[in-house]
């Protein structure tokens, strides 16, 4: 009988390396395997005193909160789970949503970081500035930028936005008609687009029909819904995959778009300076724009900001305010057109100190306390930022004792604190008495969070406020506002609140 071949020298020379070679790779991946079963037993432990909706063991609750629906979902889930539940992202992140006045305030009266994974694809366009930084320099920035933001530099921006208003209502007027409504999404984000430049650039182009601004408008926009829809994807998280990617090479053009405008701004105005003729000027000025006060701001020890940092805090402001601002305005109109009888009764208030063609003024803007009622009511309807994330750089212990360990994610949920029954008696109805004066009193300081609170709340809120009251009061003053029945407008989060079929009304202008 024939015996079977001995295995030849090469088999044996490669079997023996390669043997090796897939035990270490399955070792590896045992390895792996066991640190992410122990990451998620971590997290279930954690988790234990936060009931919420169940989740696959794989995907999470992401097949629960699909966009169109995610903000009603919410609705739903905070009658069913007091204060905070659990969302899971996936088999190993997870996300407590908190929505309760007194586990916000805890929170935001903290010094946890923001999560650096949104921030962080945020900065190749907007750069370091005060969204992203946290700490030392931080607290630098914001001590730099707060006189930016004082009432005697925003005084005269009240005049600028009334002419960009204006300018945006006189396109209306000769655009609009009887039988058809109009989406005011695009042309409000112009007008904002045009104020932001005049105030932080002192840009005197009008911007609503440059080509140029229209184009900036795209850039920025576009750069936005990249942003999204990196955070929604969890592949692209990873920074390599990105730039190989066709949305990462296109973020990175458009980043440069974005980038070439303030920094040849800043570079001029920098070339300007030098002349000490020039510097005097600045005094002289009709009004100082936001980048005058950044190249005149010093730290203690008289250093200023480099060009670097001018770069990301104008960033920051146009970032940080024009899609707010816009959405703010665009919902606010929308909830006058919902609501005839509140829109009637701002419209008598602003007539009452304005005339029609009239300028408004920085002193009118405090003789408006009943539009300043439905302002603040259309931002509890509809705020701009629906989510405030941190991760825990220590234990948490809520008010009712339980508690969180470090390292966790808690996602302050501003759409549903602001929908909240427990805190609103029927919150779905717009009523601007809840903000009264009687009423506000009532009410937990931390149960109406549009632009935060704490340390970190938005530092521009005074002039977004400002916005909204011109771009109200003049509107209401030449047309009459009415919903388009077959084309609501439906809620979707995004870097800010979006309608996704835009926001059409029916503009009726009074002759």
């Amino acid at each position: 009988m024939g015996s079977e071949a001995a295995p030849s020298w090469l088999e044996t020379h490669w079997a023996r390396p390669l043997h090796l070679a897939l035990t270490f790779a399955l070792a590896l991946l045992l390895l792996q395997a066991g640190k992410l079963y122990l990451r998620r037993q971590e997290l279930l432990r954690a988790l234990r005193p936060f009931p919420g909706p169940p989740a696959h063991w794989l995907y999470g609750n992401q097949r629960e909160f699909y966009m169109e629906k995610e903000l009603q979902q919410f609705d739903m889930l905070v009658e069913k789970y007091p204060c905070a539940f659990p969302r899971w992202f996936g088999a190993f992140q997870v996300f407590l949503n908190i929505y309760d006045p007194e586990y916000a305030k805890i929170l935001l009266n903290r010094r946890d970081p923001k999560i650096s994974l949104e921030y962080k694809f945020v900065v190749p366009w907007i750069g370091k500035g005060l969204l992203s930084l946290e700490g030392k320099k931080w607290y630098q920035h914001r001590h730099l930028l707060t006189p930016a933001f004082h009432c005697s530099i925003l005084k005269p921006y009240v005049q600028v936005m009334n002419d960009s208003v204006c300018r945006m209502l006189d396109t209306w007027r000769k655009f609009s008609t009887q039988d058809s409504s109009m989406d005011i999404c695009e042309p409000i984000c112009l007008m904002t687009l045009e104020s932001i430049m005049k105030c932080a650039f002192n840009d005197q182009t009008n911007s609503q029909t440059e080509s140029f601004s229209i184009n900036y408008l795209s850039t920025v926009t576009k750069l936005s819904e990249l942003i999204f829809h990196r955070l929604q994807n969890y592949l692209l998280h990873n920074d390599l995959v990105y730039s190989w990617s066709s949305q990462g090479q296109e973020f990175q053009a458009l980043c440069q778009i974005a980038h070439q405008y303030p920094a040849k701004i800043i570079q001029e105005r920098r070339e300007a300076l030098k002349n000490d003729s020039e510097q005097d000027k600045i005094g002289k000025k009709k009004y100082l724009d936001f980048l005058d006060v950044l190249l005149c701001a010093k730290s203690e020890n008289g250093e200023g900001l480099s060009n670097e940092e001018l770069e990301a805090e104008l960033n920051t402001f146009v970032f940080g305010g024009l899609d707010t601002t816009a959405s703010s305005l665009s919902w606010l109109l929308y909830c006058m057109a919902m609501n005839p009888e509140h829109q009637r009764q701002c419209r008598e208030e602003i007539r009452g100190i304005l005339k029609q063609g009239d300028t408004i003024t920085w002193n009118h803007l405090d003789q408006m306390p009943y539009s300043t009622m439905c302002i603040k009511e259309a931002l509890r309807l509809y705020p701009p930022g629906i989510t405030i994330a941190r991760e825990l750089g220590k234990p948490i212990t809520f008010p009712d004792g339980r508690s969180l360990p470090a390292g966790m994610i808690v996602v302050l949920n501003i759409w549903a604190l602001h929908h909240n029954p427990a805190i609103w008696e029927n919150p779905q109805v717009f009523d601007p008495q809840r903000f009264s004066q009687e009423n506000s009193l009532k009410r937990h300081s931390y149960a109406f969070l549009p632009f935060s609170a704490g340390h970190r709340d938005c530092i521009g809120q005074q002039y977004a406020i400002m916005e909204l009251k011109v771009g109200l009061a003049l509107t209401l003053l030449r047309f009459e506002l009415e919903p388009d029945p077959e084309k609501t407008p439906i809620p979707m989060p995004h870097l800010v609140l979006r309608s996704k079929n835009g926001i059409h009304l029916y503009l009726k202008p009074f002759h």
